[in-house]
């Protein structure tokens, strides 16, 4: 008799502390929304040095919504964490969105992977780079979704 564990609660802390990685990877999403995603750099090998200018996140309309959709998945872990574990698994949306954002902003014409490249030999390089944020803010939109669909999901 004392060998019986009931699975209850094993279960509900499993699912509780996947809504707790939704609220930290929304809070990531929020954090590199900041972070510059796209640059334009400039090299000179006549002069032997290079400039570049970075783009934020926050710089471009798709940076703010992708903000706006970590505050919300930040919301949705919190309330899932604090009340019901299935309210973070509506995170999944605007997680899914931020991520198809993160997509268009890279592919859209006139946008960071249709900007100015230029190659004049050793003399000038001009070309686009995606940074890090861009990077950070697709893994952490990723990671909201995983999580928030792994919400739902029952351990046997």
């Amino acid at each position: 008799m004392a060998d019986f564990l009931p699975p209850g609660p094993a279960r509900r802390g499993a699912r509780r502390g996947y809504a707790l990685a939704v609220a930290a990877a929304g809070a990531l999403l929020v954090v590199s929304a900041i972070l510059p995603w796209a640059g334009l750099e400039a090299r000179s090998d006549l002069l032997g040095a290079g400039v570049s200018h970075d783009v934020r996140g926050v710089d471009d309309g798709r940076g703010v919504f992708t903000l706006v959709a970590g505050l919300v998945t930040l919301a949705l872990g919190t309330a899932g964490l604090l009340t019901r574990p299935w309210i973070a698994a509506l995170a999944a949306l605007p997680g899914g969105l931020a991520a198809g954002l993160l997509v268009v902003f890279v592919t859209d014409p006139g946008g960071a992977g249709d900007r100015l490249s230029v190659d004049l030999g050793g003399v000038l390089s001009v070309e686009p780079v995606i940074r890090y944020g861009w990077f950070a803010a697709l893994a952490a939109a990723v990671a909201v979704v995983l999580c928030a669909v792994l919400t739902l999901a029952r351990r046997r």
